[in-house]
């Protein structure tokens, strides 16, 4: 864990609340990408985001101090999306992908000039944010805890309620509509690197 996390846990631990402003503003961003992943939506990222921070700070006494802080708020930020997304459960729609335009993108992008490098991982990321905007809120999440946290069907039941055969049929829906969507994106990217390669 980060020397000044540390530091700032054990002062919380010590009776100074206001250390905890500290981790906030240090982890807030990581916390609202992961908020926003799940969720896919600005608003209730930030719903997500206040959440995770309170939980985090009246379980603050279960934080082992030898733990890294990053790792403990994630999965309490994970947990508390699937929280969110369950206590809605009943609105479940697919977001406009314009809805998705506020949300983070930090996708790396390699092998670029760093201006262009810019201007790809911003493409990538608004296609990503897109093709997430296209799955509804279970099947989102259905995919980031299957692709993005290494969860098993077993682990994404429990979390989200499914049976496993509707956690299977989310996973696959996702997956199938992802691929649907980012398809164009991902030819014409190639095409261009061949015609790179080619000159």
């Amino acid at each position: 864990m980060h020397e000044s996390d540390r530091a700032a846990v054990a002062a919380v631990s010590a009776g100074d609340s206001q250390a905890f402003r500290t981790l906030v503003d240090r982890h807030s961003r990581y916390v609202r990408r992961v908020a926003f992943r799940m969720v896919g939506n600005a608003a209730d990222a930030d719903d997500v985001v206040q959440e995770t921070f309170l939980k985090a700070y009246r379980q603050l006494e279960r934080f082992e101090a030898r733990a890294d802080f990053r790792t403990w708020i994630h999965r309490i930020a994970v947990n508390s999306a699937i929280d969110f997304i369950r206590a809605r459960r009943h609105r479940e729609v697919a977001h406009d992908p314009a809805d998705l335009q506020d949300g983070p993108g930090d996708t790396a992008v390699s092998g670029a000039p760093e201006p262009e490098r810019q201007v790809l991982s911003a493409e990538i990321s608004d296609h990503v944010a897109a093709a997430l905007g296209g799955l509804t809120a279970m099947e989102r999440a259905a995919f980031m805890l299957r692709h993005m946290e290494g969860r098993s069907i077993a682990e994404i039941c429990a979390a989200l309620g499914l049976k496993p055969q509707a956690a299977k049929h989310s996973v696959f829906r996702a997956v199938k509509k992802m691929r649907v969507a980012l398809e164009p994106f991902v030819h014409r990217q190639a095409e261009d690197a061949a015609q790179a390669a080619g000159r």
